[in-house]
């Protein structure tokens, strides 16, 4: 779950050790289909019903919402009710309604492993910080809920006028999402007690009655999913030194994880959405919903139910439920492959043969010379020649299908580190401007008039396909197109 301004898509998860979950698949299909409908035919309708399902529920009270907002969501919370009942049951912190109580049960306070440098937020003060969760401050939407833009002190927790202080991502838990109380824990004990410059920092936390939310720090170029994937037609794609340095940040983070924090930890669920870029393209991890303490002592994995984003899955994971750091490795290969080629994971969209990232690029690994055609086409040749081939076949060693033959994250750092300074671009290669006019004539069909380059098929110069992903294979951060969420937690009809 990214924490910038990109709207997003719910998160995916999966379990193959459960057959009964058909219909909250369904559902979750049903969502992100909806969300890759134009908005132009019905933006205002999206709008308005993303903000009743995000809206922590006692904020609905306040009247600084728009009339038509307030009208919208309550008209609409006995139909919903039906259809948006929780998968499992929600915790509550507390078993009074009072709106002011700060109340929480012995057990919670247990649960959370909490680092003293964290600021302990109350439902009003996030409230007022986001200006009363009203639609102008809304970023996105997740599994876990929405998150928000707010403005707090810059030492203390009080709000402050928009555009003083600091700037803040307030995630709130939806309490009829999919994900729930657990993983709220999660976030706040592992990001709570990590520091690092590549993970996202958490500022602070609520819990008040059955509220749930999280502060962040403030994340201005969003995620790196829509710097590669979503960005506007026409716009400049993200350089090669930008990649580089992305993938080196992203790098370092695991590295962190695995390797240099007290107990180490397996974050489960490494994906383009959830690298998230300052102002300065510094990448960081964030969304520890679905992170796990590494196994320690003789042990050498740990056995737990397989949950994370469909193309990102190591297989062995997948098949076993046996997590390692080398899981982590492999989604790291997945994610650089697809920095790489600009292609996503999993696109059903693409041609037969190429709809698994991986699968269409193996047998390009260990072809030295042909290396270019993996690449994105539209780099149009700036790129570092060595440092492609470098970057390649990194990939290549982190998708192992042994796991034991996958590098460690801190070697996976140290080969990253020279790539982003390389300066022998391709576009100045005579070697390079050969085999580009060799790819074109090759991939012209005069047949049937269609054709590829790189990957994209055309016809007459016209696209034949989009970049969007699969409707039932793309997992998010909250930071891409809004979409339905459930209803937040309220009476039961």
């Amino acid at each position: 779950m990214g924490l910038g301004p990109d709207s997003s898509k719910p998160k995916l998860q999966f379990e193959v050790k459960s057959k009964g979950n058909n219909k909250q698949k369904k559902k979750q299909r049903d969502v992100v289909v909806g969300k890759n409908r134009s908005e132009e035919d019905f933006g205002c309708w999206i709008r308005l019903r993303l903000i009743g399902g995000c809206m922590p529920s006692r904020s609905k009270v306040d009247s600084s919402l728009s009339g038509i907002t307030n009208q919208y969501a309550e008209s609409q919370s006995a139909n919903e009710k039906s259809k948006d009942q929780p998968v499992v049951p929600v915790l509550s912190s507390t078993t009074t309604s009072n709106p002011e109580s700060t109340a929480s049960t012995p057990k919670f306070s247990e649960e959370l492993r909490l680092a003293s440098q964290l600021r302990k937020f109350t439902f009003n003060d996030l409230k007022l910080a986001t200006r009363n969760f009203r639609p102008e401050s809304l970023l996105g939407e997740g599994g876990f809920g929405c998150v928000f833009k707010g403005w707090i002190e810059e030492n203390g927790t009080a709000p402050v006028k928009p555009g003083t202080g600091l700037t803040v991502a307030v995630k709130t838990l939806n309490h009829d999402g999919l994900q729930g109380h657990k993983e709220w824990l999660a976030e706040v004990n592992f990001l709570g007690n990590l520091l690092h410059p590549n993970l996202v920092k958490l500022i602070g936390y609520c819990i008040e009655d059955d509220q749930r939310l999280l502060a962040y720090e403030f994340m201005p170029r969003g995620s790196l999913e829509n710097h590669l994937f979503r960005n506007a037609a026409g716009s400049l794609p993200l350089p090669w030194s930008i990649r580089m340095k992305i993938a080196l940040g992203a790098a370092r983070g695991l590295a962190f994880l695995h390797e240099e924090a007290e107990r180490p930890v397996i974050y489960r669920d490494f994906k383009t959405s959830n690298i998230l870029l300052d102002a300065d393209y510094n990448a960081k991890l964030s969304d520890f919903g679905l992170a796990k303490d590494g196994p320690e002592g003789d042990k050498t994995h740990v056995s737990t139910r397989v949950m994370g984003t469909y193309g990102y899955a190591a297989p062995e994971y997948v098949m076993t439920g046996h997590l390692t750091s080398k899981s982590d490795v492999y989604s790291f290969g997945v994610v650089l492959l697809e920095m790489l080629t600009g292609r996503r994971s999993m696109d059903k969209n693409r041609p037969n043969g190429e709809h698994n990232l991986v699968e269409w690029a193996r047998p390009h690994f260990a072809d030295r010379k042909r290396f270019y055609r993996l690449l994105d086409p539209r780099l149009e040749g700036h790129f570092s020649i060595k440092g492609a081939q470098k970057a390649i076949q990194l990939a290549g060693q982190c998708l192992s299908r042994d796991p034991k033959a996958r590098p460690r994250m801190s070697e996976v750092v140290d080969t990253l580190k020279p790539l982003p300074s390389l300066k022998d671009m391709a576009s100045s290669s005579y070697f390079f401007q050969t085999m580009q006019a060799e790819r074109n004539k090759s991939n012209l069909n005069s047949k049937n008039g269609v054709r590829t380059q790189g990957g994209f098929m055309t016809r007459n110069g016209q696209t034949l396909r989009s970049l969007s992903s699969l409707s039932d294979a793309r997992a998010a951060s909250p930071y891409n197109q809004p979409c339905k969420s459930p209803k937040p937690n309220g009476k039961k009809s």
